[in-house]
């Protein structure tokens, strides 16, 4: 079995953080949403930040908008309008 270099545990176990000064009411909301979605607050965490980073950020979001726009793979405000308009005939 492959260690990491800098631990006692399997390369291919997740990596722990620690989150230090916690608002005590941060954690008494986080706790009671883990609790009603019967999760231990570690793995509705886990859940909350692996979300957060396979979601876009508004700058990535607009990033990539920019990039299809100038390969010609976005919709222009015309093509937008045309189709509201259209839409509304039928």
């Amino acid at each position: 079995m492959q260690r990491s270099a800098t631990s006692q545990y399997p390369a291919y176990m997740g990596k722990t953080v620690q989150i230090r000064d916690l608002d005590d009411e941060a954690y008494t909301v986080m706790r009671t949403r883990a609790a009603r979605e019967h999760l231990s607050l570690s793995a509705y965490l886990r859940r909350q930040i692996e979300s957060q980073a396979n979601s876009l950020t508004m700058e990535e979001l607009l990033a990539r908008a920019d990039r299809r726009r100038a390969h010609g793979m976005g919709t222009t405000p015309e093509q937008i309008t045309d189709g509201v308009r259209a839409a509304r005939h039928d």
